[in-house]
């Protein structure tokens, strides 16, 4: 895929739409239905996706798409779309600048394209399979912090995290005692690709979903990160733990984890 390529495109400008939408209504009152106890949906969630996809059927109408608020109904199609349309709802309806759409495509299992756009600083990420990672169409390398005890990271707390604190809680004491600093902004899409652009070192956290993941992890890994799971396995958009980093800490971050196993 070159950058003219039309799924490219289509990513592109469907994320951007769906940010201007963002844009627009960030401030207001919302309509907030919940999933979960502390799991919401927004109609800005809604109205966003269904732009997205219908930007993208109208295009690729045979391509199976995943998204995070319908059901997955696959056509067998060897593309699938992998989509957030606004990752970070919490803090949006709080009014917390803090958000982001995310958009990936799988070809046979494999991530060949991410696209994650922060409508309210008009950041676009997009990485290309074997092709760099780029923000705002300039490339992006991870950062070259190669100890822990200097590093930046970021983490997210599970959906779950009233029912198992204090397990969630174990990563978080570890890793504030051992890293320069720790952050929870609340958009995993956005923590991984700021990963990606040197803006974090590392990121850890458990149970996300493919559409939180799919694009910025790819993001990571042609900006010459690295991404696993808590085992130091190769990293599956499907599994539920993820550990990614600007490589040189990984290790250090991959031991703290399996003390806490």
């Amino acid at each position: 895929m070159r950058k003219n390529d039309p799924y490219l495109q289509v990513a592109i400008a469907a994320a951007k739409e769906a940010g201007r939408i963002q844009r627009r209504r960030f401030g207001g009152s919302h309509q907030v239905e919940y999933k979960g106890d502390i799991n919401p949906v927004t109609e800005i969630d809604t109205l966003c996706e269904k732009i997205i996809v219908q930007m993208i059927l109208d295009s690729f109408p045979d391509h199976d798409l995943l998204t995070e608020e319908r059901p997955f109904e696959g056509k067998g199609s060897p593309w699938r779309w992998i989509i957030d349309p606004l990752d970070g709802t919490t803090n949006y309806f709080h009014g917390f600048p803090c958000f982001c759409v995310s958009i990936g495509l799988e070809e046979e299992g494999e991530v060949k394209l991410g696209v994650v756009y922060n409508p309210m600083l008009d950041e676009l990420f997009h990485a290309v399979k074997g092709k760099g990672a780029f923000l705002n169409g300039h490339r992006i390398q991870v950062s070259r912090v190669n100890e822990l005890d200097r590093s930046f990271i970021s983490t997210g707390f599970p959906y779950d995290v009233r029912e198992h604190t204090d397990f969630y809680l174990r990563y978080f004491r570890r890793f504030i005692s051992k890293s320069f600093a720790v952050r929870r902004p609340g958009s995993a899409a956005l923590d991984l690709s700021y990963l990606a652009a040197g803006r974090f070192d590392g990121f850890w956290e458990l149970k996300l979903h493919p559409w939180d993941v799919a694009a910025a992890t790819l993001m990571i890994s042609e900006a010459g990160g690295k991404v696993t799971d808590f085992q130091g396995q190769p990293f599956n958009i499907y599994s539920e733990e993820i550990l990614a980093s600007n490589g040189l800490i990984h290790e250090e971050m991959l031991k703290i984890i399996q003390t806490i196993q």
